[in-house]
């Protein structure tokens, strides 16, 4: 259990670090922030970083081929009660939603990929990296600081919304489905 509190304590000390607001770059935010909830207005959000990575079942998964769709990514271990609590409703806000451009990538940290490949069967049908190293977690602009945690990226890729706690359905829905109705904004305007 020291690898998961070791995790849990970096992406703290990252947090502490790097979160100065939605933005990045030290700009003050207008990011509304309540109950483990920071919520970005589209002229506040930051790119995200590159998430790619190998899958748990092979191959490679790339954000940016997704562009123009809203990502929901979801950080998550199989050591994780909360994690285990709220993946039936992550699959059914990703089955209520995926037919209205919006599709789902979880992010495994801190396990073996034989417990991970072994926590996912059955569980949710959307695809998820193998990141053992919670690389990709201490690269977000605001990274979330403890597992599970859920970002939704908007249809151009930047960090529209940080869940730091687990999710329920009714929850989390609604945020995906308010940010999948906006609309990207014109080429070449930010």
């Amino acid at each position: 259990m020291a690898a998961p509190r070791l995790v849990v304590g970096l992406l703290a000390v990252a947090v502490a670090a790097v979160l100065t607001g939605c933005t990045g770059g030290g700009r003050e935010s207008t990011c509304d922030s309540a109950n483990g909830i920071v919520e970005c207005a589209p002229e506040q959000r930051s790119d995200a970083p590159r998430i790619a990575g190998e899958l748990l079942t092979g191959g490679s998964y790339d954000v940016a081929d997704q562009r123009g769709q809203v990502v929901v990514v979801n950080f998550w271990g199989s050591w994780c009660a909360p994690c285990r609590a709220e993946a039936d409703d992550l699959e059914g806000t990703y089955q209520e939603t995926k037919d209205s451009g919006v599709t789902f990538l979880g992010i495994n940290v801190q396990d073996s990929r034989d417990k991970a490949i072994a926590f996912e069967e059955g569980r949710v049908s959307y695809p998820s990296i193998f990141d053992p190293g919670s690389r990709l977690a201490l690269d977000m602009d605001i990274p979330p600081n403890t597992i599970p945690a859920t970002v939704v990226l908007d249809r151009e890729g930047r960090i529209a919304v940080v869940i730091r706690a687990a999710v329920r359905q009714e929850g989390l829905q609604p945020i995906v489905e308010r940010i999948a109705a906006e609309s990207p904004a014109p080429s070449g305007q930010r």
